[in-house]
């Protein structure tokens, strides 16, 4: 579902909205509001290029770094990953890189995933992948399996751009991560990937949004 999920439309980046930079503490407006919700979607547009940004402009050698430790992360979150199906994604604009730990679960015997972008507007689908297999280019020219099977995973890891304390992320604003698990037959272990810097007070959720069941940054092993 997501993750590779999600949208990537927040690639296209604005400038900072003019009339507010940063919303009052509280103001939760609700989407039914449509002078309000529009408030908060400017603000979360800019905290998106302001998170993105500043994930790039990290040090390649210190992202890796940082990947490995949030690969022992989900080592000791997930356990036994024998005869499961986890959902990954592959790495755009400075996510961690969890393509090893990809490949060392498959051999441990799980099977991997990829989620691609069916359609925009729908949910995403999983198809099956193990390192190796032929990959094409998806929607913003992400890869994705060319011939892996649909699966259900069990298992969602989904990159952020941010997440507060209550366990909402913040995507890129296409709402591919809730638009799937509400769609998904039975609910999945959802699991938020990113780096410490991430995290912030709030993303002002809205009744569409879903929160994650935990995270883990390079801080969590």
């Amino acid at each position: 579902m997501v993750h590779g999920d999600d949208d990537r439309e927040g690639a296209q980046h604005a400038s900072p909205p003019c009339f507010m930079h940063e919303l009052q503490p509280g103001y939760a407006p609700s989407a039914a509001d449509p002078v309000l919700w529009a408030d908060v979607a400017r603000w979360r547009k800019a905290e998106r290029a302001r998170l993105i940004d500043a994930r790039l402009v990290l040090p390649a050698e210190l992202r890796a770094e940082m990947s490995e430790r949030i690969a022992k992360g989900l080592d000791a979150t997930i356990g036994d990953v024998a005869g499961r199906i986890v959902s990954l994604y592959w790495p755009f604009r400075g996510e961690p890189d969890l393509r090893s730990w990809m490949a060392a679960i498959v051999a441990r015997g799980a099977t991997a995933a990829l989620p691609v972008v069916v359609e925009k507007g729908r949910p995403l689908v999983f198809r099956a992948y193990r390192p190796g297999d032929r990959l094409e280019k998806g929607i913003w020219n992400i890869p994705v399996p060319a011939d892996g099977a649909e699966v259900q995973p069990g298992i969602v890891i989904s990159p952020l751009v941010g997440v507060d304390p209550r366990r909402y992320r913040l995507g890129y604003g296409g709402g591919f991560f809730d638009r799937t698990l509400a769609a998904m037959p039975s609910r999945p272990l959802v699991i938020g990937v990113g780096y410490e810097m991430q995290r912030i007070p709030t993303i002002h959720p809205q009744p569409h949004d879903i929160p994650m069941d935990t995270i883990v940054t390079e801080s969590d092993r």
